[in-house]
C-alpha cells in the first residue's frame, strides 16, 4: 500500500477504485513516540476522503468500527474524528489528517480495562472453537437439566407428592426457569455477550457489587453441582454393585471412591478442551434419548413376575387415581420435595456460563434455552405421569405375595395392586424396598432394557457433572479477569488457544471431591438449590431494574418479556428460597450482602454502564425537580459551597476545609477559570474535567468539579456565580483563598478579585475567605511533579524504542544519552534550591496538609462582630461535629459595652441556648473602641503607602486628575471618611493576636466595602490588617438571612 507522505494537488487519498478509502502511516503525531503509544497501542491516520458525498471531507459515514469499546479484544477500532478536528479554523491548502484506527494488544491480561463487552474477533487466528445455538446451548441445557434426577429420584418425587402435586412441582419448577429465561434472553440480546454467563448477565446489568456477589455463589454452586451429579451417578453403581454382590466396603464409602474416581475422570476430559468435552456431551445426549425412549416403551411391554411383585402393572387407571394424591413420609413435605428435585431445573444456565464460547450468544442463548426448557419439561412430565400409572408406591418384590383376584388386603397401601392380585399389605409394618418410595432403581424394572436405563443414568449424570465441572471454571474465571476479587486474580490466567481456566478446573475438583465425601444425594442438593435461586432471582431483578430504568440503551432485540413478570420471577425465586429452607436462603443473604458490602468498599475500577447508574440518575433528577417544588427553610439550611480552587489539586488546605464543611451532606463545587481566548484553553479545560474529577473520587473528595473558559478571571467566576447548580441544589456561598501577594501584582488583578468579592455580595452569596500565612497555591509542586513524570515517560518511550532497533547499529548509546539529557531538562525545575526556600516550602506543603489531618485538643475562636444571619457560627458549629475536629471547643467573641460585660455574656448564653449550640467560653470585648497602637498603625501605613495618591497637597484640579486616573489607588479623602473603620480592622487584628494565637482556626466577620465607595487597594488592606500574623483564618459574612432558628 501507498505510504502517505504530503498533501498536494489531487488529495492523494482518493481511491477512484473502490469506495473504501486506503489507510495510510502515520508521519508525526503529537505526543507519540512513532506510532507507538504508551499503552502498547498502534495506530494509523486517514487522511480526508471523497466520501460518497462527493467531495473532500473529514466526516465518514457510520461504521460498526467506531462503535467498539477502548482496549476492545477484537483488535480493531476505529476512531471518528473528533469535534473539534471537524470545528477548527479551516486551514487552506493545508494536511487534512485524523487518526482512524487502533490496533490494540492481541492478548488481553484481563485488567479492569480490557473491552469485556466488545465483539469477538473478525478472524479466528487463534483456532477457537465456537459453537452454535444447538450444540452450545440447546444440548448443553438438555442434557443438564436431565440430570441426575430423571432416573434416580423423579419416581420418589412423584411417590412422595403424588402425580398431582407432582405435576406442579415440575411447573413450578419451569414456571421459574422460564420467566428467568425470559429476563435472561432479554438482557442477553440488548448489546454483545462475552464469557461468564450469569455473572457476565448480572454484572453488566446492576453493576459489579451484584455481579461479584452472585458470581462467586454461583461458580461455587455449580461446583458443587458436579458432587450432586457424580453421586447420582455413585449411588447407581453401587445399586449395581449390591445386585452382584460386590460392595468393596460398604454402601456409603463405595459411592465416595467411586464419586472421586469419576471426577478424576470428567477432570481429565475438560481439561482437554472445549472441542473434546463438546464430543464427549453428543455422544450421551444419544445414550440418554435412546434411555428415555426406552423408558416409554417399557411401560408397554407386558409386565413379568418379577416387576409385579416389585410394583409395575403396565397401565392401570386404578394406579394413576391411587398415586394421585400425596402420601408424605419420614419428615418429607411438599416443599422438601421441591427442593430435592429443583435442581434438576438448574441445568437453564449450561449454554449462558460458556457464552464465551458461542459464536452469537445474544441469538443463541434465547432460542436454545427456551426450546431446551420446553423440551425436558415435557420429557419429565410424560415419563413421570408414564410411570405414576404403571408402578405402585410400595412392593415386597417378593413373587409369593399373590392373592386370590377380588380377595381385599388387610392393612395395604396398595389397594391396586390387591385388585390385580398382589398383596403388599405387609409394607404397612415393614420397609419394602421396591415401589415409587422405596427403589431409586425404578426407571430401569419399568424399561424395555434395563441396561440401557443404566447407561441413561450414567449418562445423564456424567453430561451434568461435565457440564457443571466446565461452567464453574468458566464463570470463576470472568470473575477473577474482572479483578473484583484482587485476592483472586490468579485463577483469571487461561491456557491454550481456548483460553481454558485449568486453575480454575483444579479449584473445582477439589471442591466437588469435598461434598462427594458426603455421599448423600438428598443433603447436596437442597444445599445448591438457594444458591440457584438467588443466582435467577437477580437475573430477574435485573431485567426489571435495566427496564425501570427507562435507561435509552436498554434495546432489548428479544421482545417477549416484561417487567412486571420479571419482579414477580424475582419474587417467586426468593420467596421459594425460604420455602425450601429458610435459614440456607438466610445465609445465602448474608454470604451475598457480605461480598457485596466488600465489593463496594473495594469500588472496583469498572465501568459497565450499568442499570444501577441509569436508576441513580433518574433517582437524583426526581429527587432535584421535588426538592425544586419546596421553598427552603431555614431548618433545612445547609452550607453549599463554590470554592475557588483552580484545578483541584493546586490549593488542597482550601479544597479540604471545603470538604470538612459539606462532606457527604451538602454541595461542594471545586470551580477553575481558564483565562484567555476560547480557541486557545478550550482543549485544556475539556482535558481537565473527566482527569480532576477523577482525582477528587480517588482522594474520596466529596465535591464536584466544574470549569469555565472567559476572557478575564472576574467574568468567568461571575459566571460561575450565576450558572452553576441544578434547581435547589445550587450553591449559596462562594468560598475563596486570601490573594497574598495583592502589593505585588498588577492592579488590574487586584481590581478582579474585589469585584468578585463583590459579585458574591450582589448575587446574595455568602462569602467565606481563607487566610493562611504559609499561603494555599502548591502549583508549582504540581507542576514540577508533573513535569517529572512527563521526562520519564518520554525517557522510557525513547528506551523501549532503542530496544526495538537492530542492534550493531551504534544507535543505542546515542540514542541513551539523548533519553538523560531529557530527563536532565525536564527536571531543571527541582534543581537544588537555598535553604530559605527550602525551608518555606517546607512549611507550605505542610501547611496544605493541615486539613486532612485530625487536629489536636485546642479552640476554635469566633468573632462573632455583627449579626449576618448566622453564618459565621454556623461554619464552626457543623466543623465541631466532624470527626477531625471533635477535640476542637468552640470560644465565643463578641464586642460588648463598658460596664455590661456580664449581661451581654448572659444574652449571649442564652441565645446559643436556644440554638442548641453549646459553647462554655463566652468573651465580651468591651474595649474594641479603643484606638490601635501606634506601631500597629504605622504598620498599616506602611502596608497601604505604595497605594496612596496623596493628593492633599496638590491643587484641585490636580487631585481630581489623579483620582481620575487612579481610581483603584487610596485618596486621602477615602482615608478620612473610613477612618474609624480602618481603625476598627487594625484594633481587632490587636485584639485577635492577644486572643487567639494559640487557637486551631480562627473565624471572624469579613468586612464589607461599599461599592464605588471604598477603593480596591484600601480593602484589601483592610482585609490583610484583620488577620495578619494569625492562625489559619476565615473570614465571613453570611447573605443577612437567617441560616439559624431557634423554632421547632
Amino acid at each position: 500500500m501507498e505510504k502517505f507522505k504530503s498533501f498536494g494537488g489531487e488529495n492523494p487519498a482518493y481511491d477512484r477504485s473502490t469506495d473504501e478509502p486506503p489507510h495510510y502511516e502515520e508521519t508525526s503525531f503529537a505526543s507519540t513516540n512513532g506510532n507507538v503509544y504508551s499503552n502498547g497501542e498502534h495506530r494509523e491516520v486517514r487522511p480526508s476522503v471523497v466520501s460518497a458525498f462527493g467531495h473532500d471531507t473529514l466526516d465518514r459515514v457510520p461504521n460498526i468500527d467506531f462503535y467498539r469499546n477502548a482496549g476492545s479484544v477484537s483488535g480493531h477500532r476505529a476512531i471518528r474524528p473528533s469535534l473539534q478536528e471537524l470545528h477548527d479554523v479551516f486551514q487552506k491548502n493545508g494536511p487534512i489528517s485524523v487518526l482512524d484506527t487502533v490496533d490494540d494488544e492481541e492478548e488481553s491480561q484481563g485488567t479492569p480495562t480490557d473491552d469485556l463487552e466488545s465483539v469477538v474477533p473478525i478472524e479466528n487466528k487463534g483456532g477457537f472453537v465456537k459453537f452454535g445455538w444447538i450444540k452450545g446451548v440447546l444440548v448443553r441445557c438438555m442434557l443438564n437439566i436431565w440430570g441426575v434426577m430423571l432416573f434416580i429420584r423423579l419416581s420418589w418425587v412423584f411417590g412422595q407428592a403424588g402425580w398431582g402435586l407432582g405435576v406442579v412441582v415440575i411447573l413450578l419448577s419451569c414456571v421459574v426457569t422460564t420467566v428467568t429465561c425470559l429476563s435472561m434472553s432479554a438482557i442477553c440480546t440488548n448489546g454483545l455477550v462475552r464469557g461468564g454467563g450469569a455473572y457476565y448477565l448480572i454484572s453488566r446489568s446492576l453493576g459489579p457489587e451484584f455481579g461479584g456477589s452472585i458470581g462467586l455463589i454461583f461458580a461455587f454452586a455449580n461446583a458443587v453441582a458436579v458432587a450432586m451429579y457424580v453421586v447420582g451417578f455413585a449411588e447407581t453403581v453401587v445399586d449395581l454393585l449390591k445386585d452382584y454382590s460386590a460392595i468393596m466396603v460398604d454402601e456409603l464409602n463405595d459411592i465416595r471412591i467411586i464419586g472421586c474416581i469419576t471426577v478424576v475422570l470428567l477432570l481429565g476430559i475438560s481439561v482437554a478442551g472445549m472441542e473434546w468435552e463438546a464430543k464427549a456431551q453428543i455422544v450421551l445426549l444419544i445414550i440418554l434419548l435412546v434411555a428415555i425412549v426406552n423408558v416409554f416403551v417399557g411401560t408397554f411391554i407386558p409386565a413379568t413376575k418379577d416387576k409385579k411383585s416389585k410394583g409395575f402393572f403396565n397401565y392401570d387407571s386404578n394406579i394413576f387415581l391411587e398415586n394421585l394424591p400425596p402420601a408424605f413420609r419420614d419428615g418429607e413435605t411438599f416443599f422438601t420435595v421441591f427442593a430435592i428435585f429443583f435442581p434438576a431445573a438448574t441445568g437453564i444456565l449450561a449454554g449462558a456460563n460458556i457464552s464465551g464460547d458461542l459464536k452469537d450468544a445474544s441469538a443463541a442463548l434465547p432460542k436454545g434455552t427456551l426450546l431446551a426448557i420446553l423440551i425436558t419439561g415435557v420429557t419429565y412430565l410424560g415419563i413421570a405421569l408414564c410411570v405414576s400409572s404403571a408402578v405402585v408406591r410400595d412392593a415386597t418384590g417378593n413373587v409369593n405375595d399373590t392373592i386370590a383376584m377380588g380377595v381385599s388386603c388387610v392393612n395395604s397401601t396398595a389397594v391396586s395392586a390387591c385388585n390385580l392380585g398382589y398383596d403388599f399389605s405387609s409394607c404397612a409394618v415393614n420397609t419394602c424396598k421396591f415401589g415409587l418410595m422405596n427403589n431409586f432403581q425404578v426407571m430401569t424394572m419399568v424399561s424395555g432394557f434395563g441396561p440401557l436405563i443404566i447407561a441413561g443414568t450414567f449418562s445423564a449424570t456424567l453430561s451434568s457433572a461435565l457440564a457443571s465441572l466446565v461452567s464453574a471454571p468458566k464463570v470463576f474465571q470472568a470473575l477473577c479477569k474482572d479483578n473484583i476479587y484482587s485476592a483472586l486474580r490468579f485463577f483469571a490466567k487461561g491456557h491454550g488457544k481456548n483460553n481454558e481456566p485449568i486453575r480454575g478446573y483444579v479449584l473445582t475438583f477439589f471442591i466437588a471431591v469435598a461434598f462427594i465425601l458426603i455421599a448423600d444425594l438428598n443433603i447436596i442438593a437442597p444445599i445448591i438449590s438457594n444458591f440457584f435461586l438467588a443466582s435467577y432471582a437477580l437475573i430477574n431483578f435485573s431485567c426489571f431494574h435495566a427496564s425501570y430504568a427507562k435507561s435509552p440503551g436498554w434495546r432489548p432485540a428479544y421482545k417477549y418479556y416484561n417487567m412486571w413478570l420479571s419482579l414477580i420471577g424475582a419474587v417467586l425465586c426468593c420467596g421459594v428460597m425460604f420455602v425450601i429452607n429458610w435459614w440456607a436462603a438466610l445465609l445465602t443473604y448474608v454470604i451475598e450482602i457480605l461480598l457485596y458490602i466488600y465489593v463496594k468498599v473495594k469500588k472496583p475500577n469498572v465501568n459497565w454502564g450499568s442499570s444501577t447508574q441509569a436508576v441513580t440518575f433518574v433517582s437524583a433528577v426526581s429527587n432535584a425537580l421535588s426538592l425544586s417544588g419546596v421553598e427552603d427553610h431555614v431548618k433545612n439550611f445547609r452550607p453549599q459551597l463554590l470554592v475557588l480552587t483552580g484545578s483541584a489539586r493546586i490549593r488542597p488546605a482550601l479544597l479540604d476545609l471545603a470538604h470538612s464543611l459539606t462532606k457527604n451532606y451538602g454541595l461542594c463545587l471545586t470551580c477553575e477559570v481558564f483565562v484567555g481566548q476560547r480557541a486557545e484553553v478550550i482543549q485544556q479545560l475539556n482535558s481537565g474535567m473527566e482527569t480532576n474529577q477523577l482525582w477528587l473520587n480517588k482522594n474520596k473528595r466529596k465535591a464536584f468539579y466544574a470549569a469555565v473558559a472567559c476572557d478575564d478571571f472576574r467574568s468567568g467566576t461571575e459566571t460561575l456565580l450565576q450558572g452553576s447548580g441544578l434547581g435547589r441544589m445550587k450553591p449559596n456561598t462562594l468560598m475563596i483563598g486570601f490573594k497574598r501577594d495583592w502589593r505585588t501584582i498588577e492592579p488590574i488583578d487586584v481590581h478582579s478579585y474585589v469585584g468578585i468579592l463583590h459579585d458574591a455580595f450582589d448575587f446574595e452569596y455568602g462569602t467565606v475567605v481563607l487566610r493562611m500565612n504559609q499561603g494555599l497555591d502548591m502549583s508549582h509542586f504540581i507542576e514540577a511533579e508533573e513535569e517529572a513524570m512527563r521526562a520519564e515517560q518520554e525517557q522510557l518511550a525513547l528506551e523501549n524504542e532503542v530496544m526495538g532497533e537492530e542492534k550493531g547499529k551504534g544507535l543505542f548509546r546515542k540514542s541513551k544519552k539523548s533519553s538523560k539529557q531529557v530527563l536532565t531538562s525536564r527536571v531543571s525545575v527541582t534543581s537544588p534550591q537555598s535553604p530559605q526556600a527550602m525551608k518555606v516550602n517546607e512549611r507550605l506543603v505542610e501547611a496544605s496538609t493541615q486539613f486532612q489531618k485530625k487536629q489536636p485538643k485546642g479552640t476554635i475562636d469566633v468573632w462573632w462582630m455583627f449579626d449576618d444571619g448566622g453564618l459565621t457560627l454556623l461554619l464552626p458549629y457543623i466543623l465541631t461535629t466532624r470527626k477531625k475536629w471533635k477535640d476542637c471547643k468552640m470560644r465565643i467573641f463578641i464586642a460588648g459595652q463598658p460596664g455590661r460585660t456580664e449581661e451581654d455574656k448572659v444574652e449571649m448564653k442564652s441565645l446559643l441556648a436556644k440554638f442548641r449550640i453549646k459553647c462554655n467560653d463566652i468573651n465580651v470585648i468591651s474595649d474594641i473602641n479603643v484606638k490601635p497602637t501606634s506601631e500597629s498603625w504605622k504598620s498599616f501605613e506602611d502596608m497601604i503607602e505604595p497605594f496612596r495618591l496623596h493628593e492633599g497637597s496638590k491643587d484641585r484640579a490636580q487631585a481630581e486628575a489623579l483620582r481620575k486616573d487612579n481610581p483603584l489607588k487610596i485618596s486621602d479623602a477615602e482615608l478620612d471618611t473610613f477612618d474609624e473603620k480602618t481603625n476598627l480592622q487594625v484594633r481587632l487584628n490587636e485584639l485577635l493576636q492577644e486572643n487567639s494565637r494559640a487557637a486551631n482556626l480562627v473565624i471572624v466577620n469579613m468586612p464589607i466595602a461599599r461599592k464605588e465607595s471604598v477603593s480596591d487597594y484600601l480593602y484589601m488592606a483592610w482585609l490583610d490588617i484583620l488577620t495578619k500574623n494569625l492562625p489559619p483564618t476565615l473570614l465571613v459574612r453570611g447573605n443577612h438571612k437567617s441560616v439559624l432558628t431557634f423554632y421547632s
